[in-house]
């Protein structure tokens, strides 16, 4: 199955066949691990492991496996930085439907806000 094709699509996705790179910022320590929305060019993921011995990174990892409804997550680039690539493959529908419903709105300021991702 291609990849949705959509007016709208933060820049923090791009499509490559039936797989998926996502740029993240990654904010380890926080209270709970969510994913936030685009913002700035980027996904915003929070996630609740310390950013140290790479627990930050499987936290990451496992949060969008579980988010996009696929095993096969990969950093890609980025491994010792917030700023991080990943690559995804493998999605079921529901995945994709959790990845085209993601939406960058701009602010009073002109700044990239997000819309609520609906990570149910």
């Amino acid at each position: 199955m291609s990849a949705p094709k959509g007016v709208g699509t933060p820049s923090c996705i791009r499509w490559i066949g039936d797989e998926v790179e996502l740029r993240i910022k990654v904010v380890p320590g926080a209270s709970r691990s969510e994913i936030v929305g685009p913002l700035g060019g980027r996904l915003k993921v929070r996630v609740a492991a310390p950013a140290e011995s790479g627990k930050a990174n499987r936290a990451v990892v496992d949060l969008v496996r579980e988010w996009l409804s696929t095993r096969d997550v990969q950093i890609v680039a980025g491994q010792t930085s917030s700023a991080k690539t990943l690559r995804v493959s493998g999605m079921d529908e529901s995945g994709r439907t959790r990845l085209s419903s993601l939406k960058e709105r701009p602010s009073a300021r002109g700044r990239a806000h997000p819309e609520e991702p609906g990570t149910g």
